[in-house]
């Protein structure tokens, strides 16, 4: 039992001997490995920072070459620079010597004037002392003159001038009436055929129909129970459509017809259409009215520039402004003395082009203005001033040629005509108003006219008797053979027309007539 336990014993301290020689093995060699990767770990670091080191001054040197070049580039630049300034501060330094030099002359000159100038002062001093005494000894003769003179005449030297200055007038009216005669004379015979070839070949070249003015629109009902539907309850339909359109609705005894009244046709027509489609839905009630009239308004603005458009079209102008589009639209529901002002613009746009064709002037400018001349006419009440120059403020305001402008502003004498195209478009506006059965007056107006024009003819001294005579296009004056000559009728006839001009508005023009006849009476007995 001792001997196994000692055999164990001696077992287990080989054990640890030899567990302890090979832990002091491994200690060893694990200590060499370690020291051989720290070795290793050691030239890897010290190899990087070779590298690094080399890698920093490559950059370094990359770095100083940059700089370099961009020094030099620098120091090239500046000296350009300055080269550049200085042969500039060399300029300026010539021109101020220039004109230093130029300065130092014209002190010089300025120095001498001055000494002129005082020696001609002292000269004229002694003049005016001179020309004084030579005007005192001057007006003292005109006055024993004069004196001489008034006794010798038996009359003042006031009354003396006055005399004289009556003949003089008198000679120069006489001269003047004849020379104006004998102008007219030559003129007419080529200016009248040639005007006349003209205006009448405008004319048959272009003829439109013409419209008659109306107040009142008539909307027809399906039957007599829809005048009820119409007025509402209490009135309250009848209010709305009104309140709405701004057209009054009167509603009376005629059969199945309501009236429309108004003086905007545009809104005589939107009330009408807007009535006329209620009357087709049969709902007829304010939000009704309200949401129908908004639509037909919103299709009203869209027509309007339709009718612009196509009218721009049609007379073949291109490039005018949207707004003055709708604006020529809007003639389309505007009257003048009957006539409708978009058939008028269009009329007067193709007589405009068509005299400009013989003329041998431009016939799109003509024809641009001809259109354009009565857009006054498409503008409310509310902006002040005649339509002529209404018109020409918007042609300026969207951007219109000033020939353009001009031609409209004086196309009825708002402004003397300055071009051959106001002059034309005025006289297109003419032919178109003027022309058989393109305008329609009342009575009263026509009846009032003719008064007025022999009223002006009769104020005159020497008349004797007028008639007004083709429906006031003609004035024809009867004048004393004894208080009148050949001469003052002339000038009668031209003073007569300037007083119309400035007095009367008509359309077209008026032609004065100033009749004088010497009669020889004897009696045989």
């Amino acid at each position: 039992m001792l001997y196994k336990l000692g055999i164990y014993m001696e077992l287990f301290i080989y054990f640890l001997l030899t567990l302890g020689i090979g832990a002091l093995i491994g200690f060893i060699l694990s200590k060499r490995f370690t020291e051989g990767r720290i070795k290793l770990a050691e030239n890897a670091v010290k190899k990087i920072g070779d590298d690094a080191k080399k890698e920093a001054e490559n950059i370094k040197k990359e770095a100083m070459l940059q700089a370099k070049d961009y020094l030099y580039q620098a120091k090239t630049e500046f000296e350009k620079e300055t080269k550049e300034r200085k042969t500039e501060l060399q300029k300026l330094e010539r021109r101020f010597l220039q004109k230093e030099e130029h300065l130092d002359k014209k002190v010089n000159l300025l120095d001498q004037k001055e000494i002129n100038i005082s020696k001609s002062e002292k000269n004229l001093v002694q003049l005016e002392k001179e020309i004084l005494e030579k005007e005192r000894k001057y007006n003292a003769l005109v006055k024993e003159q004069m004196e001489q003179l008034e006794k010798i005449a038996g009359m003042s030297s006031e009354n003396a001038k006055k005399r004289l200055m009556e003949l003089m007038e008198n000679d120069a009216k006489h001269e003047a009436a004849k020379k104006i005669k004998k102008i007219e004379d030559e003129t007419k015979e080529m200016a009248d055929k040639i005007a006349k070839d003209i205006i009448s070949l405008s004319i048959e070249r272009y003829a439109a129909d013409c419209v008659t003015e109306k107040t009142v629109s008539v909307v027809s009902l399906p039957n007599d129970e829809m005048k009820g539907r119409i007025i509402g309850r209490e009135g309250r339909n009848i209010r709305a459509i009104e309140a709405a359109t701004g057209v009054d609705l009167i509603i009376d005894d005629t059969p199945e017809a309501v009236i429309l009244s108004g003086h905007s046709p545009i809104r005589r027509e939107i009330a009408k259409t807007s009535l006329e489609r209620l009357i087709n839905d049969g709902r007829i009630h304010p939000a009704r009215i309200e949401e129908i009239v908004g639509k037909v308004q919103a299709e009203m603005e869209v027509t309007l520039r339709e009718a612009g458009e196509q009218a721009a079209f049609d007379v073949g102008v291109h490039g005018i402004h949207s707004e003055l589009i709708k604006l020529i639209g809007k003639l389309k529901f505007r009257t003048s003395f009957a006539q409708n002002v978009f058939q008028h613009s269009l009329e007067v746009a193709f007589i405009a082009g068509i005299l400009a064709s013989e003329l041998k002037v431009g016939v799109k400018q003509a024809k641009r203005a001809g259109l354009l001349h009565d857009i006054g006419k498409a503008v409310d009440h509310e902006v002040e001033g005649s339509h002529a120059i209404i018109g020409a403020n918007l042609a300026k305001k969207y951007g219109e040629s000033p020939e353009i402008i001009h031609a409209i502003s004086a196309h009825h004498n708002d402004e003397s005509p300055q071009s051959v195209l106001a002059v034309l478009v005025q006289a297109a506006d003419t032919l178109s108003a003027a022309r058989p059965g393109a305008r329609r007056e009342m009575l009263e107006t026509y009846v009032k006219r003719l008064e007025d024009l022999e009223g002006i003819a009769n104020s005159f001294p020497g008349v004797s008797k007028s008639y007004a005579v083709q429906a006031g296009r003609e004035l024809r004056v009867i004048v004393e053979s004894l208080a009148i000559s050949d001469e003052d009728s002339i000038m009668t006839a031209r003073d007569i027309a300037k007083k119309i001009e400035a007095e009367l508005s008509y359309p077209g023009q008026i032609k004065i007539t100033v009749i004088r006849e010497t009669r020889a009476i004897e009696y045989a007995k």
